[in-house]
């Protein structure tokens, strides 16, 4: 592989954190020395791009964190980078430091502002989907969300302990802002009476429905999985809405909230960032600008950062179907 233009690189982790991130970094930070190219680590996403927070990296600065949940570059919401003198700064510390191209680690505001500081700039740039929530396009997997997966179907085995022992029904809140995936796989995983993400319709005439077919079928105690985006109402709104159904239900309420973002990655994580990060580096130096790293069908594939923001990853036609018959 010829890499005549790239001198050096800078890698960096923005939006929310997701495990697996430092699995990414770790593999960024090799795959350029192993290529004879510079690399330095921006701490604390955009805002570090901006303020110049940088650091050198090399094999030995990466030890050790395969197995970390989180992101030791930390991470930021930056509100200067979304302003054009924001972006210029920006650009000027790259400039400074001869920072030829950048891998952006994360989800879609960090997608979004890495294809305007390219398109008004000219430094390259490589996305890697860093997020929990599974809803980036061009990949069949983000990095996070396998672990995130098996952090809620952890705690909601435990929930369904408690639920059984007392005949009780639980709202379990899961995250996915905007994406059910989190919800619909660990509500088929856990087996839940009825599961609420925001791609779906939901009525609460067809949840009440449902409850009412396993009272007959004898099932005293339930586990209903709502996305954290579901529309139809809060999660604390539903339950009330069915105690007013149901007053003889005995009803909880669980928020599964942040827990879900941190831990060691799983295994599947971890091979995933370390595929996408090598091949961020190897994109790069094939010239390639503006694209997104992902894994599709288990290969490597580029898709334009324009395509990963505006287009949707489909929730799985099948697994509704699968949720709905073996829920009983």
């Amino acid at each position: 592989m010829g890499n005549t233009t790239l001198k050096k690189i800078g890698v960096l982790t923005s939006g929310g954190d997701a495990p697996g991130m430092n699995a990414a970094i770790r593999a960024v930070v090799r795959t350029a020395h192993y290529y004879k190219i510079e690399c330095v680590g921006i701490r604390g996403g955009y805002t570090g791009l901006i303020e110049g927070n940088f650091t050198k990296m090399g094999p030995r600065s990466v030890s050790n964190i395969i197995n970390l949940g989180g992101t030791i570059l930390r991470s930021a919401r930056s509100a200067e980078f979304r302003t054009p003198e924001g972006r210029k700064k920006a650009y000027e510390q790259c400039v400074a430091h001869n920072i030829d191209a950048l891998v952006c680690i994360g989800g879609d505001g960090t997608f979004t502002g890495a294809l305007k500081f390219s398109e008004e700039f000219g430094i390259k740039v490589l996305g890697v989907p860093g997020t929990i929530d599974n809803d980036i396009f061009g990949t069949d997997f983000t990095i996070g969300y396998d672990t995130a997966l098996n952090t809620a179907i952890d705690a909601i085995d435990k929930i369904r302990d408690t639920a059984t022992s007392h005949s009780r029904v639980f709202f379990v809140e899961v995250m996915g802002r905007d994406a059910g995936f989190i919800a619909l796989n660990s509500g088929i995983a856990t087996g839940a009476l009825d599961i609420l993400i925001p791609e779906q319709k939901d009525s609460l005439e067809q949840m009440f429905e449902t409850f009412e077919k396993a009272q007959k079928r004898g099932k005293t105690s339930s586990i209903v999985i709502v996305a954290e985006g579901e529309q139809l109402a809060s999660t604390y709104d539903l339950a009330k809405k069915t105690k007013e159904k149901f007053p003889d239900y005995d009803i909880r309420v669980s928020i599964l909230g942040h827990i879900q973002r941190g831990g060691a990655p799983s295994c599947a994580d971890r091979v995933l960032a370390s595929r996408l990060g090598f091949g961020a580096v190897i994109g790069l130096m094939k010239g390639l600008t503006n694209v997104m790293a992902g894994i599709r069908s288990n290969d490597l594939v580029f898709t334009p950062i324009e395509d990963a923001i505006t287009k949707h990853n489909e929730i799985n036609q099948d697994l509704l179907q699968i949720s709905e018959v073996l829920a009983m």
